[in-house]
């Protein structure tokens, strides 16, 4: 690393109040929260990729807050408490995303959003025998009173091979994400926070009531405050955080004739998920075939769950239509032993605000609200 300039010193290096690892959404929108709780706060985010590099710009591009074979899994496991607790943030989320930019900012798709079941599909009887009361406990967070309905009328519309019955949500759509992480960038850049990529921070260190970021390019910067924002792979830098990376893959075929395909889907307690590109399918998930191998950080995709997704493209999704793939890509989530996240101060002036499980699109505007409140007062 060169000698550097005191020019560069006295700008792009001196010492901030706020250092924040990770420009993902919870690390822009945190940067963006806390821009407006402090509108003088010095502000600088760290990004080890060139763009963001876990899940952030690596997803599906899906505006939702669950399916109903989901929602009732979670109940299941977390109880009813929390699992709408985390259902109210998530729909907080995106309604935060729609009034801070337009739709054609982030390519907004309003398309709805269906969940499918096949004949042999387990929670088709648990899902139609608890709609009504999934709906009950959903109309204070949504306003409806049914905001998922049966839809089987609509099997027809969309060229689906082998599924039996649908419930729609209106409410789901699609956007772009590296559109909606563009936007934040500009957003935050203008109000002047200082986005600096390429740079891992490898430990840190507090002294004196400042911290020392220490990092891969001999470089080290100094904050009052430090949050980390970085979501999967935080345990390389907090041991003993409660968080499991998921590798979550997706493909893309070329374009369809004819795509009949128009909205948000969702599978198998929404282990598969797929939406339409225009007349290109978008199809991702299937983890749940190979739990193990897919608690990985390593971001090649792996051949096993690529083929089944094919499989599952071929067999219901374009049954008996020629396509070609175009991309593959795989973004790494971070679950843990619940669902909700982890916003907290681990010590006085060192924050975290990470674990989405899988859905850091909805959640990341409520919880850097959150996590940004917390700082502010700890000041």
């Amino acid at each position: 690393m060169p000698s550097i300039s005191i020019w560069e010193k006295e700008s792009f290096f001196e010492q901030q109040d706020i250092i924040i690892t990770g420009s993902g959404f919870v690390g822009l929108w945190s940067a963006l929260k806390l821009k407006e709780l402090n509108p003088l706060a010095k502000i600088t985010i760290l990004e080890r990729g060139l763009i963001p590099s876990g899940a952030s710009t690596r997803n599906a591009g899906f505006s939702c807050f669950g399916s109903p074979s989901e929602l009732l899994q979670d109940v299941a496991k977390m109880g009813e408490q929390k699992t709408f607790e985390l259902v109210n943030l998530r729909y907080q989320g995106l309604m935060q995303i729609r009034q801070y930019f337009s739709q054609d900012t982030i390519q907004y798709d309003a398309a709805g959003g269906y969940e499918c079941f096949t004949p042999a599909s387990t929670d088709w009887q648990q899902c139609e025998e608890g709609l009504q009361w999934l709906n009950n406990r959903l109309q204070s967070i949504t306003g409806l009173t049914d905001t998922f309905t049966i839809a089987d009328d609509k099997l027809g519309q969309f060229g689906f091979n082998g599924f039996n019955h649908l419930i729609e949500n209106k409410l789901e759509g699609g956007l772009h994400s590296g559109k909606t992480v563009q936007a934040l960038l500009q957003k935050i850049q203008g109000m002047g926070v200082q986005v600096l990529t390429g740079i891992t921070v490898t430990s840190f260190e507090k002294q004196n009531g400042l911290i020392t970021l220490h990092t891969d390019k001999q470089l080290s910067f100094c904050c009052r405050q430090l949050l980390l924002c970085t979501n999967a792979f935080t345990r390389q830098l907090l041991p003993q955080t409660d968080i499991i990376p998921a590798r979550g893959q997706v493909l893309v075929t070329g374009p369809i004739d004819g795509c009949k395909l128009k909205g948000t889907f969702h599978f198998d307690q929404g282990y598969y998920y797929f939406r339409n590109l225009g007349n290109r399918l978008l199809l991702g998930g299937a983890r749940n075939k190979a739990f193990e191998a897919e608690e990985t950080t390593v971001m090649e995709t792996s051949q096993p769950v690529q083929d089944e997704l094919e499989r599952f493209a071929r067999t219901h999704i374009l049954p008996g239509i020629a396509f070609t793939i175009t991309h593959r890509w795989s973004g790494i989530m971070a679950m843990g032993s619940e669902k909700l996240p982890i916003v907290k101060m681990i010590e006085p002036g060192i924050f975290c605000c990470v674990r989405m499980s899988g859905m850091g699109v909805a959640l990341a505007p409520v919880v850097a609200g959150q996590v940004a409140s917390l700082m502010q007062q700890a000041q």
